[in-house]
Formats: C-alpha cells, structure tokens, sequence
C-alpha cells in the first residue's frame, strides 16, 4: 500500500471509527496498511469518540491522523462527519474498528466508479469468528445481501467524496441507520448504490449474551421507526413497509407467547404452551427453508429461522421506545450492545 505524503494528492482516504476498540483496532489498522496498492497514495483517519482505552495511543502508533471527538451524544454518524471532512482523496473508504479490510476490496472496487452514476460501492462482510458463539455463528447470515443495485448501504463501504460533501454527509442526530438514510439523499441526486459480489470486510462480532443480543434488536427497532419516519414523505422513502411488517409480526409473537402462558397457567396445563412454541417452530422451519440460499448448513438455518421471528419483539420494542422519545422530546444517548 502507498501511503501519503505532503506532496502528493491522495487517491483514497481510508477513515476508521471507532470507540475502546482495544486490538480489534489495530487488527483492523493493519489490514488497511496490508492492502493491494489501489493505485495511488493512500491516507489513513482514525477519528475516536471519547474512548476510554489505549485506541488513540494504537492509532498513532500505525501513523494514522488521529481526531478525538468527545460529544455529549456520541454517534458513529458524528465520527464519519469528521474523518470526511478532513479526507483530501477524491473517494473515502469508511470502515469500523472492528473490522478487517479484505486486502483486494478496495483495488478491484475502484473500477465501479467508472459509471459516474455510482456513488456507493459495498461488497461483502462476513463475521470474523462464527463460531465462538452462536449469536455469532446466526448473525453472520444477517450480512448476507444479494449483489446488485440496492437501496443502502451498511458501515463498510466505498464512497466518492464529492457526493457525500454534496448531501452534506451523515445525519448526525441519528444514533442508528445514518448510512441507509444519507443512501437516500445520494439516490435523490440521481446517484446509485451498487453492491459488488466481492469479500470486503471481516467483522467481530463478539456476541456472547443475551444482553448484548437484545440491545442490538432494539437499537435496529430504533432506527427502523427513526428513518421510516424522518423518510416518509420524501422521494426514497425507507424501512416504511419494514416497520409496518415488525409491528404486526412483533406483536403478533409477544401476544402467542403471553397468551400461551397465560392459558396455561388457567388451564393448569402445559398445552396451550406447547401449541404456542410449536407454531412458532413452524414459522422458523418456513423462514430457514426461505433463507437457504444465504448457506450457512441445516443448523445454523435452522437457528436463523428462530432469529428471524424472536428478533421481531426487541425490534418492535425499540420501535415503541423511539416513539416514546419522540412523544417527550428527548434524545436518546448511543445504543452500544458490546
């Protein structure tokens, strides 16, 4: 990889976020300086949001610029604002801290841009450790789009900097779902996201408890009733239908659950119970048998048809508590499930 200097124009800017990413930053680091040379100079932006670890120190040390934000409100919408807005290189590579870049992403990605329609370019991420928990080993499956145009992107992607200077980048008021809502800013301009069937990103989950997998759930809930709402009325409006099907599905399974216990506990019989956990076994068996084609093998399918459904109540809770914030007028600190 070729890195910048004072005399030389940059080619890609490559700008990382993160927040006590520890070693899974400089994992990540060293996969940026490990890439195939894209064909020019290559700067490297670390921007830190209040950390209280050594990742600032770990940075420095990989000869990144380093910039610290320390916002009451911190968000990763806030940290990719200001690692844009220092990048010199006409396109940007955003990453998170704890990821690890595909070393031929970038150099075999670069050639998309020949369209001038293309403003985005995304490619595959995949969990790094799939097996060292299950929530890992069933999530990876969620990373798993077909390629082709599509609607947004996530995190991990490949931008020209002069469309996200001319939307005026990331919504920072957002604490979740920045880049699908700014995709539909880019997509009001005439602008396409193309997502390339390429490995670009290797992600750490490191998913170990319920907690954790609970508070992700809800944040995407947050964020669904977030844009759905801020895009409602606008050319590209976004995740409408999706809040809508994880209100019904959402409270269709907490009232089967409920309904479930509570007529066995008046019937003094576990039946109804039983009844309630096998349909919804079937709605999973339906949903791993839809979702076959993101492989994976029958095991894990068969936990993902589980997700599937059981996600839907965290979601719709989350969906309920940005109404609730809405309703009182109060912004809500980051949703960190690690």
């Amino acid at each position: 990889m070729t890195e910048s200097t004072l005399s030389s124009q940059p080619l890609l800017s490559v700008i990382v976020i993160g927040r006590n990413e520890g070693e899974r930053l400089s994992r990540c680091l060293a996969s940026v300086r490990g890439m195939r040379d894209p064909g020019g100079p290559v700067e490297i932006i670390y921007v830190d949001s209040a950390s209280r670890d050594d990742s600032v120190a770990r940075a420095r040390a990989f000869g990144a610029k380093v910039i610290e934000v320390k916002p009451e409100r911190p968000s990763a919408a806030l940290g990719r604002n200001a690692g844009w807005r220092e990048a010199k290189a006409p396109y940007l590579l955003f990453l998170d801290g704890d990821t690890v870049l595909h070393p031929d992403f970038v150099a075999d990605s670069l050639p998309e841009f020949d369209d001038p329609k293309v403003a985005v370019v995304w490619g595959h991420r995949r969990e790094l450790y799939p097996g060292h928990s299950l929530f890992n080993r069933v999530l990876d499956l969620d990373w798993v789009y077909p390629p082709g145009p599509s609607d947004f992107c996530g995190g991990d992607a490949l931008m020209r900097a002069d469309v996200v200077r001319s939307v005026g980048g990331f919504d920072a008021s957002l604490i979740a779902g920045e880049e699908p809502e700014m995709c539909q800013r880019i997509r009001a301009l005439g602008f396409t996201i193309v997502h390339v069937d390429r490995p670009m990103t290797g992600h750490d989950l490191a998913m170990k408890t319920w907690a954790s997998y609970w508070k992700r759930a809800f944040r995407a809930g947050y964020a669904y009733a977030e844009v759905s709402e801020r895009l409602r009325h606008t050319a590209f409006p976004l995740w409408l239908t999706d809040a809508r099907r994880n209100r019904v599905r959402g409270g269709f399974l907490s009232v089967l659950f409920a309904g479930g216990v509570l007529a066995s506990v008046i019937a003094k019989s576990l039946l109804p119970l039983v009844l309630a956990l096998a349909f919804f076994l079937a709605l999973a068996l339906r949903s791993a048998w839809k979702a076959r084609w993101k492989g994976g093998g029958l095991g894990t399918l068969l936990l993902y048809g589980v997700h599937s459904h059981l996600q839907q109540i965290p979601i719709l809770v989350g969906q309920i508590a940005c109404r609730i914030d809405r309703l009182r007028r109060h912004n809500r600190y980051l949703i960190e499930y690690k």
